[in-house]
C-alpha cells in the first residue's frame, strides 16, 4: 500500500512547501480558471508548467484542481505522474480516490487499481461512487479475483448502488463465466422502475417511431417476457412501422433471443425486405435452438437470394454442421470460409477445430490449430478437448503442457476439458496440480470447477478428498450437479450408506432431485446388491419426482435384478419399456444370464446384442462361455469360428498406476513392462501365499 511516508520520494519536495492563504471565493475562481486552461492544453510538456502555476497559487491539494490535473496526466499516458501527483496530496478526497481508481483500472493497473481501493476503504473508510465502482469490478474480474469481486458486491448491496444500471451491469459482466453466480445476479437484478417503462410507453404513445419500438424489444428482451415483446410486436403492427426493417431486425431478435422460433419464422417469411443481419439472426436462432437441418437450409436460401455470407454467418453455420456430424458438409464449409476469407478472426479457426474434432477428423483439426498465429485460450481448449474424447490423453496433456509453455493462462473451462485425461490414464499427481493452479486463480469457487476436482479425485481413489471439496463448500453454493456427483462418487466406491445419507440431506433442503440423482442413487444400490431400495428409488423418481427414466436407469434396474437372480422380473422389466432397449439393457441381462446358467435367455439376449454390435468382439466371448458352461459345445465352437472368421479380438482389460510421477500401463496378460518377470514372480509368491492361507484351518490363520 503507498503510504505518506514514502511520498517525498514520488515528487519534488517543493510540494511540501508553505504556501499563502487565499479566501476561498479567489480559491473557487483559481480553481474554475485552471479546470479551463487544462481543459485546452493539448500538449504533454505543456501540463508541469500549468501545475507549477497550481502550486503557485496554493492549488495543489485542491480536490477539483487535482483530480482534473491526474486525469490529464493519464490522457497523455503519463500514468506515473498521475500517480506521484495523488501521492503528495496530504488527505485525498473520495473525489481524489474516484478519478485515480477510473485511471489506473483504464491504463490496465488492476493490481494497483486494488491496492488504492483497499486504502480507500479500509484506512480511510471512504467509498468509490457508482461511476468508479464498475472500475473496481473489472479489476477483479481482469485478476480472477473473485473474493475480492465479492466483497465488491457486499459493499454495492450494503450502500445500494447496485441499483444503477451501470452497477448492475458491470455485476453481471464480473460474474460472467462463474455461470451459478451469473445466473443469480441475472435473476436477482432489479426490473426496471415503474418510472422507466412510464418513460418508455409515453415516448412511443406520444410518436410511435422505430427508436422507442426498438428500445421497447430491448427492454423485452432484458426482461426476458415473450408477452412484452409480443405486446409491442401489435404496436408495430398498428403503427405502420412493419416495413420498417430496423424495427423487424429487433422484433426477429427478440423472438429468437427468446426462443420463439415459431414467431421468428412466422415474422421471417413476411418480411418484405431482407439483409445479411436478418438472414445471421435466422441462421443462428436455428442452430442455438438444436435445429442444424434448417439453419443450414437458411444458409443455402441466402446464397440463392444472393447475399454474400460473413463471419457471423460462418460461425452458426459450422456449429451446425458439428451438431450434425457431417463431414462432407464440414469441407465444404471449410473450402468456403478459405475462398472467400472468411477466416480473419480466430474464432471462425476456433469453430472449425470443433467441427473437425466432432466429425473424428481430428488430423484436419491439429493442421488447423498448428496454422493459427493468433492462438486464443479456446483455441487451446478446443484442441484439447477433441483429444480426450479421440482418448489421446497423452496428446492433451502434452499440448496443455506446451500451452503453459507458451504463457498462455488456463481458464476454468481448459481446467474441466483437461482433467479426464488425467483422469483416464490415472494421473492423480496431474489431478492435484490442477487443484493447485485453481486454488490459486480462484477458479474452485466456481461449482463447474468443484465438481470436475470432485469426480476426478473420486475416479483416482481418493474419495475421501473428493468428500472434503464437497464439504468444504457452502451449502448454498452447491448446486444440483455438485450433490450428484458426490452421490456417483459414493455409489462407485460401494458407499451406499453416504449416498443415502447425502439422498436424505437434499430432501431436507428441499432440492429437486433429477434423473442423475437417481441414477446416482440406483448404482449404489446394484453395487451392494440392496434390490429393495433400488426398487423404491425406481419408482420415486417416476410417482414423486416426475423423472421418466432413461436406458440408464433401466440398465441398472436390469443389472440389480439380474444379480440377485430375478431374471424373469428383469426380463418383463425390458418388455415394459416405452422405448426400445439399446445394448446398455441387453449387455447386463446376458452378464445375469451367464451369472445364473439361464441358456435359454442368454440367447434371446445375445441375439439382440450381435445384431446392435456386430463389431463387438466381448458379446461374442461372453455368449461362447455362456455355451461352454451349458456344455453345448458346438454352439461354443460356432462362436469362437464366427470370432476368427469376422477377424474380431476382445479389447484387452487395462490398468494404470502412477508411481513417483510415471504412470505405468498394464494390459491383461502383457509381458511389455521393463519389469514384467518382476512383477509375475511377485505374483506368483503372492497366489501361492493365498492358496496356503486358504488350505490352513481357520483357527490357525495368523
Amino acid at each position: 500500500m503507498l503510504h505518506h511516508a514514502q511520498r517525498s520520494r514520488h515528487f519534488p519536495c517543493s510540494f511540501q512547501l508553505q504556501f499563502p492563504h487565499f479566501p476561498a471565493t479567489q480559491t473557487r475562481l483559481f480553481s474554475s480558471i485552471f479546470s479551463s486552461i487544462l481543459n485546452l492544453c493539448k500538449k504533454p510538456r505543456h501540463l508541469p508548467q500549468i501545475h507549477a502555476r497550481f502550486i503557485l497559487h496554493g492549488l495543489h491539494q485542491n480536490p477539483t484542481v487535482s483530480s482534473h490535473l491526474i486525469d490529464s496526466y493519464a490522457n497523455f499516458g503519463l500514468l506515473n505522474l498521475s500517480l506521484q501527483l495523488f501521492d503528495s496530496i496530504t488527505t485525498p478526497s473520495s473525489q481524489i480516490y474516484n478519478t485515480i481508481l477510473r485511471n489506473l483500472a483504464t491504463l490496465g493497473e488492476y493490481k494497483r487499481t486494488l491496492l488504492i481501493f483497499k486504502d480507500m476503504v479500509v484506512n480511510k473508510s471512504m467509498y468509490p461512487n457508482e461511476k468508479t465502482y464498475p472500475f473496481v469490478l473489472r479489476a477483479c474480474s481482469c485478476l480472477l479475483d473473485v473474493e475480492c469481486g465479492k466483497m465488491v458486491h457486499g459493499q454495492l448491496v450494503k450502500l445500494g448502488f447496485d441499483s444503477f444500471e451501470v452497477v448492475d451491469d458491470a455485476l453481471v459482466q464480473f460474474y460472467r463465466g462463474f455461470t451459478e453466480f451469473e445466473q443469480k445476479v441475472v435473476d436477482e437484478k432489479p426490473l426496471k422502475g415503474l418510472g422507466f417503462w412510464k418513460c418508455l410507453i409515453f415516448e412511443a404513445s406520444q410518436s410511435v417511431s422505430s427508436v422507442s419500438v426498438i428500445n421497447l424489444l430491448r427492454e423485452s428482451v432484458d426482461l426476458g417476457s415473450l408477452i412484452t415483446g409480443k405486446a409491442v410486436h401489435c404496436l408495430v403492427l398498428v403503427s405502420d412501422l412493419s416495413e420498417d426493417l430496423s424495427v423487424n431486425t429487433a422484433m426477429l431478435s427478440m423472438y429468437s433471443k427468446l426462443g420463439s422460433l415459431k414467431n421468428a419464422r412466422w415474422l421471417f417469411e413476411k418480411m418484405p425486405e431482407k439483409d445479411l443481419v436478418v438472414w445471421n439472426i435466422m441462421i443462428s436462432a436455428y442452430s442455438q435452438h438444436g435445429n442444424p437441418k434448417e439453419s443450414l437450409e437458411k444458409l443455402r436460401c441466402m446464397a440463392n437470394s444472393g447475399v454474400r455470407a460473413d463471419m457471423f454467418t460462418a460461425i452458426p453455420a459450422i456449429s451446425s454442421i458439428r451438431q450434425l456430424k457431417s463431414i462432407e458438409c464440414g469441407k465444404q464449409m471449410h473450402a468456403h470460409v478459405m475462398r472467400n476469407s472468411l477466416d480473419y478472426q480466430v474464432s471462425v479457426h476456433n469453430s472449425l477445430i470443433d467441427m473437425y474434432c466432432e466429425c473424428h477428423c481430428l488430423m484436419h483439426a491439429q493442421r488447423i490449430f498448428e496454422n493459427v498465429t493468433t492462438k486464443t485460450v479456446v483455441s487451446w481448449s478446443s484442441m484439447i478437448k477433441g483429444y480426450i474424447n479421440h482418448n489421446q490423453n497423452l496428446d492433451a496433456l502434452s499440448l496443455f503442457s506446451r500451452m503453459k509453455t507458451d504463457g498462455v493462462k488456463a481458464d476454468f473451462i481448459t481446467v474441466i476439458n483437461i482433467l479426464p485425461a488425467c483422469v483416464n490414464i490415472g494421473a492423480l499427481e496431474q489431478v492435484k496440480c490442477l487443484h493447485g493452479y485453481s486454488l490459486k486463480f480462484g477458479l474452485n469457487l466456481m461449482s463447474s470447477v468443484n465438481s470436475a476436482l470432485l469426480i476426478s479425485y473420486a475416479k483416482c481413489g481418493c474419495i475421501d478428498m473428493a468428500r472434503k471439496l464437497f464439504d468444504e463448500e457452502k451449502i448454498d453454493g452447491k448446486d444440483i450437479i455438485t450433490w450428484n456427483s458426490m452421490i456417483s462418487a459414493h455409489a462407485k466406491h460401494g458407499d451406499w450408506s453416504q449416498c443415502f445419507e447425502l439422498y436424505n440431506q437434499m430432501k431436507q433442503l428441499n432440492m429437486k432431485l433429477d434423473q442423475v440423482t437417481f441414477l446416482g442413487l440406483l448404482t449404489a444400490c446394484v453395487n451392494s446388491g440392496l434390490v429393495k431400495e433400488g426398487r423404491a428409488f425406481f419408482k420415486e423418481m417416476r410417482e414423486i419426482y416426475g423423472c421418466q427414466p432413461s436406458q440408464e436407469h433401466y440398465a441398472c434396474m436390469v443389472d440389480l435384478l439380474g444379480r440377485a437372480g430375478h431374471i424373469n422380473e428383469a426380463r418383463e422389466l425390458v418388455k415394459k419399456m416405452p422405448f426400445k432397449p439399446d445394448t446398455r439393457v441387453w449387455g447386463p441381462l446376458l452378464s445375469a444370464c451367464k451369472l445364473h446358467s439361464e441358456t435359454k435367455f442368454a440367447e434371446s439376449a445375445a441375439d439382440r446384442l450381435l445384431t446392435m454390435e456386430p463389431e463387438n468382439a466381448g458379446n461374442y466371448v461372453l455368449l461362447s462361455n455362456i455355451y461352454a458352461a451349458a456344455g453345448k459345445w458346438d454352439k461354443f465352437a460356432k462362436m469362437r469360428r464366427l470370432l476368427k472368421e469376422k477377424g474380431l479380438k476382445k479389447t484387452p482389460g487395462c490398468s494404470w498406476l502412477q508411481i513417483k510421477g510415471h504412470v505405468h500401463e498394464f494390459l491383461a496378460a502383457d509381458q511389455s513392462h521393463p519389469k514384467a518377470n518382476d512383477i509375475y514372480a511377485l505374483l506368483g509368491i503372492l497366489e501361492f501365499a493365498i492358496k496356503e492361507a486358504k488350505d490352513q484351518p481357520a483357527g490357525k490363520v495368523s
